[in-house]
């Protein structure tokens, strides 16, 4: 056994123990598993969130990106700072409805909203459907660092499979406390990792990162200016409103943001938490001096220019510790991801047929979910296939299509109600999907439009649709809401 499969399994062995501890002194029930009671400080959240943010993508696919397209990479950082500015007006206003309402969950959250059972399911189904391919990522991300890490030590697939049995354990004893703390482990060892590569790699190979975009753009000039056509400026705009609109309504962001135990955590993570994101710069500057010292690698294969690198540099004790860190950037997330998605299911589901559960077996079916959720994705992980690579394209169209419901769920007005809302977020994800499988794009439908307009990301497109038909069926069916709203105060009543 190498030194560097030694110091992964070490990290490992201090996750699993982290995430078990985490219960010391709680009792668990429903909220905590799901929110830590709603008690989570602003040290926590901005961990948590943060951890959103450094996955498995800041080692594989934020270098990958950089080392394959270039400049379009950056669309990375952009989405993520504007979601934080966003979530600074947005995201108080979710708390204080679900901490009136006593939300736990996405899909709670729109069935109370909106007075429905039936969004509430649409919703439930919708963050699956969009977890899944991310869980997945992560857990095909973690097989691919450990087994590179490791010299070949342990396979891809069973690095994957100790990974989801370590999750499942801690998640199904801790809830979100076991993604908490492992959160705090994450993010000294990818602060150091992260900054420590991208500022001695361009050091030590070119003299500077200055003198590294000197040598990119000797060599490679086109990877420092967007294309033409396809990952163009068009598309770099559209897709950073439609991830940063939709970054917080991921489930594992939202459950996130459901924990906090007060507004001002969470403003102060949006104030804060823009400057953490620029630290993913530093992989894209790895990604960069792999062009030049790593060349060859072709399509998917670039997502290794940041551990084939690390491998050509160091010496294998530290290239131990990124394939720790690089286990830990999918364990977190993933934690989050499993359990938000259990929860949304309990609650989105299970409790509108089972209405009168018990906490205690809302628990159990939240556990039960947990296990389910992480089967399915750990098939789709030794699996792989089309499909999936097709909806983790699409995940960030998918869950966008609940932004119109969310924005106008804050204001009292006929323009949307439940109606409206449904019809909205069926047409727009029904536009993503067909587009995921069909790769159509707006050019097939106008075949004279510009590329300009043919590059804008499909998902932009299916909101703009979504907007129009919700509030189009909303003012048709006003009147019959308002004919149910009376009759059940009257029902209440009597």
């Amino acid at each position: 056994m190498n030194v560097a499969l030694v110091i992964i399994f070490l990290v490992a062995a201090v996750a699993l123990y982290l995430g078990i501890r985490a219960t010391r002194g709680k009792e668990m029930n429903v909220n905590e598993f799901a929110v830590g009671n709603k008690g989570f400080g602003t040290l926590f959240v901005f961990l948590l969130i943060a951890g959103e943010v450094y996955t498995t993508f800041t080692f594989l696919g934020g270098s990958g990106w950089a080392y394959s397209n270039g400049a379009a990479a950056y669309y990375v950082p952009a989405y993520i700072c504007l979601a934080y500015v966003l979530s600074y007006w947005i995201i108080p206003k979710i708390w204080r409805f679900a901490k009136k309402h006593n939300v736990i969950s996405q899909p709670q959250y729109f069935m109370k909203n909106y007075n429905s059972k039936a969004l509430g399911v649409v919703v439930a189904f919708i963050g699956l459907i969009a977890l899944v391919p991310y869980i997945v990522i992560q857990l095909k991300g973690l097989g691919i660092i450990v087994s590179e890490a490791s010299y070949g030590a342990i396979s891809p697939l069973i690095a994957s499979t100790i990974g989801a049995v370590i999750v499942t354990i801690y998640v199904t004893v801790s809830g979100i406390h076991g993604s908490a703390w492992n959160a705090v482990l994450k993010d000294i060892i990818i602060l150091f990792v992260i900054v420590f590569l991208g500022i001695y790699i361009p050091y030590h190979y070119f003299g500077g990162i200055q003198p590294l975009f000197e040598a990119v753009q000797t060599v490679k000039p086109e990877a420092l200016t967007f294309a033409a056509e396809g990952y163009s400026m068009p598309w770099f705009i559209s897709t950073i409103i439609l991830n940063a609109f939709g970054f917080y309504l991921l489930p594992q962001s939202f459950s996130v943001v459901l924990s906090a135990k007060s507004e001002r955590s969470l403003k102060k993570n949006a104030i804060t938490l823009p400057l953490y994101t620029i630290l993913i710069l530093f992989a894209f500057f790895i990604g960069f001096a792999a062009i030049i010292q790593v060349p060859g690698l072709q399509g998917a294969e670039g997502d290794l220019s940041l551990l084939r690198l690390t491998m050509q540099t160091f010496d294998p004790w530290f290239v131990g510790i990124v394939g720790g860190a690089g286990l830990l950037t999918a364990l977190v997330p993933v934690s989050v991801m499993v359990m938000s998605g259990a929860v949304g299911l309990m609650t989105g589901f299970y409790k509108l047929i089972k209405p009168n559960s018990s906490d205690r077996q809302q628990l159990t079916v939240s556990k039960l979910f947990v296990l389910l959720i992480i089967l399915i994705a750990y098939v789709f992980t030794v699996t792989g296939g089309n499909a999936l690579a097709i909806l983790n394209i699409m995940s960030y169209g998918l869950i966008t299509q609940l932004v119109p419901a969310l924005i106008f769920g804050f204001f009292n007005t006929k323009f949307m109600n439940k109606y409206g809302a449904m019809a909205g977020i069926l047409t727009g994800v029904s536009i993503v999907l067909y587009n995921a499988i069909t790769s159509f794009k707006l050019i097939n439908i106008f075949p004279n439009i510009p590329s300009a307009i043919n590059d804008i990301n499909i998902g932009f497109v299916a909101i703009g649709i979504n907007i129009f038909i919700g509030v189009s069926v909303s003012l048709l069916t006003n009147a019959i809401v308002e004919r149910e709203n009376a009759r059940v105060a009257e029902e209440v009543a009597q």
